[in-house]
């Protein structure tokens, strides 16, 4: 009956992921593990070289662009805050990468989001529910942007 009431995307989707993470525990966990992943992801696609003259992190730049897009079509407040997030993101991404290089970077990219799942699945296993997007893959771009409604619902932000 609720669903039905529910007409934006943005209010399903988190509807939806709001009812896999009602544990107080897996909730934190997510708020901490959810952007960890997403820049992790960022950084480890930022490691990877296209040639063909592109410069370095040329891939990367089409996932935030094509993420960001994503989320503005749910929301202009939350993509606009995603991008914020995602533009942060990138900054300390190029930094580690100019101070550091590839594989540093990628030693780094690929421990956060190692470290930042298993956060993820220790929230599930509290929890008690399998993560949302082992029932439909979109909830992987869902989870960074309701972490980020959060925020918005604590300084009374509408979104």
């Amino acid at each position: 009956m609720l669903q039905e009431a529910i007409t934006r995307p943005v209010d399903r989707f988190f509807a939806a992921y709001s009812d896999d993470h009602r544990h107080p525990t897996n909730q934190w966990l997510h708020v901490l593990c959810v952007p960890a992943i997403v820049w992790s992801l960022l950084a480890l696609v930022y490691c990877i070289p296209l040639g063909a003259g592109l410069p370095t992190g040329s891939l990367a730049a089409v996932m935030a662009i094509a993420s960001v897009a994503f989320w503005l079509w749910l929301s202009v407040p939350i993509g606009l805050g995603a991008a914020a997030m995602m533009a942060l993101s990138w900054g300390s991404v190029a930094a580690l990468h100019a101070a550091f290089g590839t594989t540093v970077l990628a030693v780094i990219g690929a421990s956060v989001f190692v470290v930042a799942w298993v956060g993820q699945f220790i929230g599930h296993h509290i929890e008690g529910r399998r993560p949302s997007f082992f029932t439909d893959l979109v909830y992987l771009m869902i989870g960074p942007v309701w972490v980020l409604a959060k925020g918005y619902r604590k300084l009374s932000v509408g979104y």
